[in-house]
């Protein structure tokens, strides 16, 4: 008859929580896998599973009770660890949302909204149809295996332990913030360039004839052209989608110094 020790026991539950937590944090907040229509008991799934395949290749867990108070709060660190590299990887398609909501309100098409299966929020349509290509984009692209093996290197770069990320890490975050932005305005700035010329030129022929029903006019001109502009500009979302991915894989690794 096998038997186990209660050390033992304690040691391999905790080399296998620990873990788990960092990539259920992760899983909690990352894209695609946060969405709303992935149910959690499939969130719990993919995390026990992936931290059952990768606790034997990490290093041995610190020497600690998983259940004391020092243990608990490595778990703490790792599920903010996992959900700190999840929100990076968030903001660049909260970027592609910010940026056509942009377009759409500038199209008059701001009143057309839907509910962003992601989020669980109401969105203009414009900009959640370009979050479901840019998805279609970042599984195509293996964003998907991408992420699974950023989270395995993170236990290189920072193995489970006491400490986690440090005050300058969520400084770091809060500044990345300011790239969901910048990626919003390159992702919007054909479409709204376009519109903007559009509707000065409208102003300018309302000077011209006082008369004309601008309304009647200009709405459909602005519509069409901001359509024209963005099946124009919809090869570029690739190339933006990869330059913002790969500046969110040097920020989450900038976190783990």
């Amino acid at each position: 008859m096998i038997e186990f020790s209660e050390a033992q026991l304690l040691e391999w539950l905790g080399q296998f929580l620990w873990p788990f937590f960092r990539v259920a944090g992760m899983l909690m907040v990352a894209p695609l896998f946060s969405a709303d229509f992935v149910p959690a008991r499939i969130r719990l799934l993919v995390a026990f599973s992936l931290a059952l395949a990768i606790v034997p290749l990490l290093p041995p867990p610190p020497d600690v009770v998983p259940f004391s108070a020092v243990g608990l709060f490595i778990g703490v660190q790792q599920l903010i660890i996992g959900m700190a590299a999840g929100f990076v990887l968030q903001l660049v398609f909260d970027a592609i949302v910010v940026g056509f909501q942009t377009v759409a309100m500038s199209m008059g098409l701001g009143f057309a909204v839907m509910v962003d299966s992601q989020r669980g929020m109401q969105v203009p349509m414009l900009g959640q149809f370009h979050v479901v290509i840019a998805l279609l984009l970042f599984l195509a692209m293996n964003g998907h295996l991408m992420m699974i093996g950023l989270i395995i290197d993170s236990f290189t770069y920072l193995p489970v332990g006491v400490t986690g990320l440090d005050a300058e890490a969520f400084r770091q975050i809060v500044a990345w913030g300011t790239t969901m932005f910048a990626g919003a305005l390159r992702v919007a700035l054909p479409a709204a360039t376009a519109i903007l010329l559009v509707n000065l030129s409208i102003g300018v022929i309302s000077r011209a004839a006082p008369t004309l029903n601008l309304f009647a006019v200009g709405f459909p001109i602005t519509m069409l052209t901001g359509f024209v502009v963005m099946m124009a500009s919809l090869p570029m979302l690739t190339s933006t989608l990869r330059l913002l991915l790969e500046q969110a894989w040097i920020a989450i690794f900038a976190l783990w110094g």
